[in-house]
Formats: C-alpha cells, sequence, structure tokens
C-alpha cells in the first residue's frame, strides 16, 4: 500500500513537473511570437518581369525583406489604373515601378498616394518593334494610317508612347493593347503595326527574327532625364505604420544594390518568368542598368508635369508644396 502511493506520488510530482515544463514552454513561445511576426506589405505592380520591379519579389525570396523584419506579398496588376484603384480601395499598400503620369494625376484628383522613391530613369529600356515582314524600318516611316501601342492610360508606357510621337517623329496612333503578351499577339496578327516592350519581354522574338526593333523611348529627348516610373505607397501606409514602411523601403533599396552583385538575383529571376538566365542578364545590364534604378531621387519632376499636362493627365502643374507632399522620399 505504501508502495503503491509512494508510485502514485511520483507520478503526481511527474505531471507537475510535465505541467510547468508544458507551461514554461508555452510562455516562451508567446513572449517569441511577436519578435518572429514579419509585417505584412501588400504590392500591387503591373510591371512584372521588368528588373527594377522584380526586386519586390526577388528580395522576398531571397530573404532580405524578411532580414528587416517585413514579408512582401506581391500580385499582379493590369496597368495604372487598376494598380491605384488597389491602392486607393486599400486591397494593396502601395506598388513598384508605376507610370509617373498617372499617379500625379491621381494626386491632384484626391488620391491619397504618396510616392517614396525613384523606379527608373529614362526610356531606354522601353523598345518598340514591328513583325518582320513591316515596311517600317524607323519611327519616320510611319505614316497616320499606322497604330502604335501602349499598356493603358495612364501607364508609362502609355506617358513614353505619347511623348515619342510628339518629339520622336511617329505619325502612327496611339492606341491601347493592354499588357506586353496581349500587344505581341495583336503586332503579329496584324491587329496594329507597332508594339511596345520591356527587356527581358520581346528580346527571344528578337533573336528568332520574328520581329524589328525600330527605336527605344529615348526617342523622346525629354524622357532620358525625367523618372518615368516611382514607387507609390498609400498615405495610410506611410503615416499609420511609419516604422515598418521605413524597413521595407531599407530593404528594397538593399534589394536593390544586390541584385546587381548576386548572380542568385538572376538566378530567381529566371524562376519567376520562365526566362532563360542569358537573355536576363542581357535585359539587366543591356538596359536596365542599377544607374538607372536609382531609388533616391525623383528626377525631372518640372519636365514630367509639364508633359502630364499636354497629354492631359494633370489639368495643371502641381505647386511645390504640393509636390512636396506626394514625393516624400525616405532618406538614407
Amino acid at each position: 500500500m505504501r508502495q503503491k502511493r509512494r508510485r502514485i506520488g511520483r507520478l503526481d510530482l511527474l505531471r507537475r513537473a510535465r505541467d510547468r515544463t508544458e507551461r514554461v514552454a508555452l510562455l516562451a513561445l508567446a513572449g517569441a511570437a511577436p519578435a518572429q511576426a514579419l509585417d505584412k506589405f501588400r504590392l500591387a505592380n503591373g510591371g512584372f518581369g521588368l528588373w527594377a520591379v522584380e526586386a519586390s519579389r526577388i528580395g522576398q525570396q531571397a530573404g532580405i525583406f524578411a532580414k528587416h523584419g517585413v514579408e512582401v506579398e506581391a500580385f499582379s496588376s493590369a496597368g495604372a489604373g487598376e494598380t491605384l484603384q488597389a491602392v486607393i480601395a486599400g486591397s494593396a499598400d502601395g506598388s513598384i515601378g508605376i507610370g509617373t503620369a498617372g499617379v500625379l494625376g491621381a494626386f491632384q484628383k484626391g488620391a491619397p498616394v504618396r510616392i517614396f522613391g525613384s523606379n527608373f530613369v529614362g526610356a531606354g529600356d522601353l523598345f518598340y518593334y514591328v513583325r518582320a515582314s513591316s515596311p517600317i524600318r524607323k519611327f519616320s516611316d510611319t505614316t497616320a494610317a499606322n497604330t502604335i501601342g501602349y499598356s493603358s492610360n495612364g501607364s508609362s508606357s502609355h506617358m513614353t508612347t505619347l511623348a515619342v510621337i510628339e518629339e520622336g517623329g511617329v505619325k502612327a496612333k496611339a492606341t491601347a493593347t493592354g499588357d506586353q503578351a496581349n500587344t505581341l499577339t495583336q503586332v503579329l496578327s496584324g491587329q496594329i503595326d507597332i508594339g511596345f516592350g520591356v527587356p527581358p519581354f520581346g528580346l527571344r522574338e528578337l533573336d528568332e527574327g520574328k520581329i524589328r526593333n525600330i527605336g527605344t523611348g529615348n526617342e523622346a529627348p525629354s524622357l532620358r532625364t525625367q523618372s518615368v516610373r516611382v514607387d507609390m505607397i498609400s498615405l495610410r501606409t506611410m503615416t499609420e505604420r511609419r516604422e515598418p514602411f521605413l524597413r521595407f523601403v531599407k530593404a528594397h533599396r538593399e534589394t536593390l544594390d544586390w541584385m546587381m552583385k548576386d548572380p542568385q538575383a538572376i538566378t530567381l529571376w529566371s524562376k519567376n518568368t520562365g526566362q532563360p538566365e542569358a537573355i536576363l542578364r542581357r535585359a539587366a545590364f543591356e538596359f536596365q542598368p542599377r544607374s538607372a534604378a536609382e531609388h533616391l531621387e525623383v528626377k525631372g519632376v518640372a519636365g514630367l508635369m509639364e508633359a502630364a499636362v499636354k497629354q492631359k493627365f494633370l489639368t495643371k502643374p502641381l505647386t511645390d508644396a504640393e509636390v512636396k507632399e506626394l514625393v516624400q522620399v525616405p532618406p538614407m
């Protein structure tokens, strides 16, 4: 009987010890959870496949955002209009690589958005092409009967196409054609004369001789020193989540630097796009150099606004105070 009580006593002690251990473990987990939780940012990106836009996915995959306590969920949107709507409606926190003209116009209409960095300076990464059998070999060969594509109103391709028509000797009519894949289909099927592409898109077709390059967006001199694409954040996210937002920006900039140095970035980009690494290296280093993706300064704002007024994205230029309110690039 005494041995039985002893056994029961030992079992009771073991149960108590086990319970204490479990409580300690649960408390430890509870204390650790907040430190391990990542601040999540949802991004609506209309230009996946572009080097500087891919930073949002590549940085996430490489663990750079997690290192700064941030998690990025980036989803595809169809052009500037849909991107802006997602951010304004709150289904996205911001966007990487949206056309500057669209953001300027939306801000003037009262949209609660802010620019937190330049995405790409110049338009040399956007090229225009025709079918290999087309008689058009350069912009000056176009006539009013021809058509030239852009994705959607307010997009960087829209702004660039309008500038090329005005400054680059293009006489063709600007026509919305949707994303790059849809545009290529329309060019190859003869529905439109001139398409647009941003490498790596289109490089394979160029190499195979299906299409022919007739020029780039830099045929419009005014665009060469302007931030034609920017990175945008909702006002609510920037103000209510200020500290996580600054960590997100820091991680984004670190990703841009790392992408130009580590071959793993090209490998990840290849997995994301299904494009061969050789084509992607060409796209990154020939068409989209790191210098063009310098994040810290939104360049050529006065010229961008002048063009936006001509192209009817703005009713009038923003005041200096409005520009200061819209463009809020965090310092290093």
